[in-house]
């Protein structure tokens, strides 16, 4: 079998960090990195990671620019959480024949916001017979794969609820300032209003779930709430430093009614310092289902896993925009498995 052509499209602190993971899987063949930043451009992989078998690897300012040495597969995108401007980023990656991962938020469900633009995506894809989804953490698991997964044991579904606090102490520094550490919470309450702060992709999450319940919402059913959350002591990271009365992270909610009756509830706390991180998801109904991870799934870490280890789903999906819960789940695999399941029969050699 050959190796998966694979290009990172975004060099920042999880595209460098995806890089690092894809290197250890023996089905993955990176073939360069994309960035706009010249600095970077002047590097090879190999020196932006670490890793001395990518040192012939190139870092290119363009999709068009990588075209021009080779040809891949698979994009990984990590470049930012502007649903529109993605798209308008992968369709030509799209258009040339690669699939494409991606962690902007609301591609989860971009159908949310941007209908129009992703029914274009969709179809560029179709053409093309590849396939796309917006993948990750969260979105991506905790509060919306996850969940759906849970519902698979149910025989009735009343409402599900989901509650993640995180430390962002322990978060990359883009994170920490996306959070509004620093900010006066007055100000971080204007640019959520703005939507320009705050947890991209939450309602996504929300329409997801919604979606695979068959509950048939629309965006004036999903409400979205954000409160500031204040600091009370002085604190500094290595990215950003917080004085008592300043923000020192986020309380966003996402509720979505449906004939009445209050039936997603998201919950989710980003901030500086926060002493309890955990993640609870509860599905009531028939049966009533809770399960808790007592420090919550790492972030940075999970979203780098979440996106490689849906390659090798993507690419054998149906062609189109896909969503999370039309893939066969992620799963950390250290030898490819396409197409089905490998067993080890008596007397066959196992893969170590």
């Amino acid at each position: 079998m050959q190796p998966i052509r694979i290009a990172q499209f975004g060099l920042g602190p999880i595209g460098l960090e995806s890089v690092k993971y894809l290197a250890t899987k023996p089905w993955a063949q990176i073939i360069g990195g994309i960035d706009i930043d010249p600095l970077k451009q002047e590097q090879s992989l190999g020196r932006l990671t670490g890793i001395t078998a990518l040192d012939d690897v190139s870092v290119y300012a363009s999709f068009d620019d990588l075209c021009e040495h080779a040809k891949p597969d698979v994009v990984l995108h990590t470049a930012g959480s502007s649903v529109v401007r993605s798209i308008e980023q992968i369709m030509p990656m799209v258009k040339a024949g690669a699939h494409v991962a991606s962690t902007c938020e609301p591609l989860l469900y971009p159908w949310l916001t941007a209908p129009q633009a992703s029914a274009e995506l969709d179809a560029a894809c179709m053409a093309a017979g590849v396939s796309v989804v917006g993948t990750g953490v969260n979105p991506g698991f905790v509060m919306d794969l996850l969940p759906v997964v849970m519902t698979g044991v149910s025989t009735r579904i009343d409402r599900i609820k989901a509650t993640r606090v995180v430390d962002a102490t322990t978060r990359r520094g883009p994170l920490q300032k996306k959070i509004g550490s620093g900010l006066e919470p007055e100000t971080f309450q204007s640019l959520f209003q703005q939507g320009k702060a705050g947890h991209a992709g939450f309602c996504e999450s929300a329409a997801l779930l919604a979606h695979s319940m068959g509950w048939h919402v629309t965006a004036d059913d999903i409400v979205e709430t954000l409160e500031p959350v204040v600091a009370d002591k002085p604190i500094k990271t290595e990215h950003v430093t917080v004085e008592p009365g300043q923000t020192r992270g986020l309380h966003q909610m996402v509720k979505v009614m449906y004939k009445g009756e209050l039936v997603i509830d998201l919950d989710l706390t980003m901030a500086l310092c926060e002493e309890t991180p955990h993640d609870t998801v509860t599905i009531e109904g028939a049966p009533n289902l809770t399960l808790t991870f007592p420090d919550g799934v790492p972030g940075d870490q999970a979203t780098v896993a979440s996106l490689i280890n849906s390659v090798p789903r993507l690419i054998t999906s149906k062609p189109g925009l896909r969503l999370m819960t039309e893939l066969a789940s992620p799963i950390h695999d250290k030898v490819s498995i396409l197409g089905g399941s490998h067993f080890i029969m008596p007397g066959e050699k196992a893969v170590s």
